[in-house]
């Protein structure tokens, strides 16, 4: 892999303008990786592609970036959007970065009846998913909402795309003998909290005819290893695990 560091960029990108990097980032660039003027980086801001870019030394601990010529285009991942009921803070953390790695557009944590954590920190979240996104080679970061109840996250869901929901009960047939069936449309993934859905909670899932209910086979799975496992039979079934990963220019071009 390149040495070369990269960086989220929360603004546009173009050869020969200059962008000035925050406290953090400074700080990475000049103390962490010790780069000096002229250094080479690679940016990317999840809409203009990918850039090198070099080190601009400020007044200071402050730094910038000068674009100088994209090294990719912009790509998009697939549109799926991960729906799934917080758990304690460091669990939390693993399911939204993993969820990141595996190629989630949208991250919209719900609120259940079993659900263990009472808050959600957004901002927080989403600095995991750049930091994660910076190092999985993404070309975009995926959008952490802030936390709602259940039911009004799903009630304006779009009635023509699919929606699976793992479900450990009931007659929920398994996740990859539904998705061999699936075509590569946006759709999303419903997780519930450790203890599963309540009764009322699934009777309303289980009414709505474009929620599906799947299973993850024959074991009681964690959360956060329900949300890896059903994000890897997604991708793997209909995601875009067919593309080759992109290998990074080395110093040497």
């Amino acid at each position: 892999m390149s040495s070369v560091p990269r960086l989220f960029i929360d603004a546009a990108l173009s050869s020969g303008e200059k962008v000035a990097l925050n406290d953090n980032q400074a700080n990475y660039i000049l103390r962490v990786m010790r780069l000096g003027e002229g250094a080479p980086v690679r940016v990317f801001n999840g809409q203009d592609g990918e850039w090198i870019a070099a080190v601009v030394r400020e007044s200071g601990k402050r730094a910038s970036i000068l674009p100088e010529r994209q090294s990719r285009p912009q790509v998009e991942t697939p549109d799926l959007t991960l729906f799934f009921a917080p758990l304690k803070k460091a669990r939390t953390d693993f399911v939204v970065e993993k969820a990141c790695e595996l190629g989630v557009r949208r991250i919209q944590p719900v609120m259940t009846e079993r659900t263990q954590s009472s808050r959600v920190r957004r901002d927080r979240l989403q600095s995991v998913v750049i930091e994660a996104a910076e190092q999985t080679e993404r070309m975009d970061v995926p959008e952490v909402f802030d936390d709602v109840p259940l039911i009004s996250a799903l009630e304006d869901w779009p009635a023509g795309k699919p929606l699976y929901y793992c479900d450990e009960a009931g007659d929920a047939r398994p996740m990859r003998e539904v998705l061999s069936e699936a075509s590569d449309t946006p759709a999303g993934i419903l997780i519930g909290p450790e203890g599963g859905f309540s009764t009322k909670e699934r009777d309303w899932l289980r009414k709505i005819l474009h929620i599906q209910p799947v299973t993850l086979g024959p074991r009681i799975l964690r959360a956060e290893t329900a949300v890896v496992a059903a994000l890897t039979l997604w991708q793997s079934c209909v995601g875009d695990w067919q593309e080759h990963p992109y290998l990074p220019e080395t110093e040497n071009g």
